[in-house]
C-alpha cells in the first residue's frame, strides 16, 4: 500500500518503553500521515513506561496501546531520519540516512513529576524536525 508520507522517521532507544514511544506519539500527533513513523529498542522492555503514557495523556495522546520492539536493520534502511536517544553503538549505520542523537533524560524509573520536563523537551525537539522535514519537502 503507497504512503502518502514525505519522509520516514525512526526513533530508537534502549527500551523502546519511554523517550522512543513519547516522540513517536508526539510526531504521530502532530504530522498525520505526512511523516512516517517507527520506534525500536535496542533491548525492548516488556511493557510502556507507566510514567510516560500518564505524562502524555495529559496531553491528548494515548501511547498506552503501544509495544516495545526490537531494533532491526530492516527498520533502519527504511527509514529516512535515524534519532537515537541514548542506544549508543548499538544502532546500524548505512549510508544517505538523516542521524540525530538526542540528549534526553531516561524516564525509567521516574513518576509522572520526573517524566513531564523530559515530555516537554521531546516535543520540542519533535517540532523542531517537523519543520526541518517540511523545509526540505519545500526546497526539493
Amino acid at each position: 500500500m503507497p504512503t502518502t508520507a514525505s519522509a520516514s522517521v525512526l526513533f530508537v532507544c534502549i527500551h523502546n518503553a519511554g523517550r522512543s514511544q513519547m516522540a513517536a506519539g508526539f510526531l504521530r500527533h502532530l504530522a498525520g500521515d505526512r511523516i512516517e513513523v517507527r520506534s525500536a529498542g535496542s533491548v525492548p522492555g516488556d511493557r510502556i513506561n507507566p510514567s510516560a503514557v500518564a505524562a502524555m495523556a495529559e496531553l491528548g495522546i494515548d501511547i498506552s496501546g503501544r509495544k516495545p520492539k526490537v531494533l532491526t536493520t530492516d527498520a533502519v534502511q527504511a527509514s529516512d531520519y535515524v534519532i537515537t536517544m541514548g542506544c549508543g553503538d548499538a544502532c546500524p549505520y548505512f549510508p544517505g540516512k538523516t542521524y540525530l542523537d538526542w540528549k534526553l533524560d531516561d524516564p525509567a524509573g521516574q513518576g509522572v513529576e520526573a517524566v513531564r520536563p523530559i515530555r516537554d523537551e521531546i516535543k520540542r525537539l519533535i517540532e523542531g524536525l517537523i519543520a526541518e522535514i517540511d523545509a526540505g519537502r519545500q526546497e526539493s
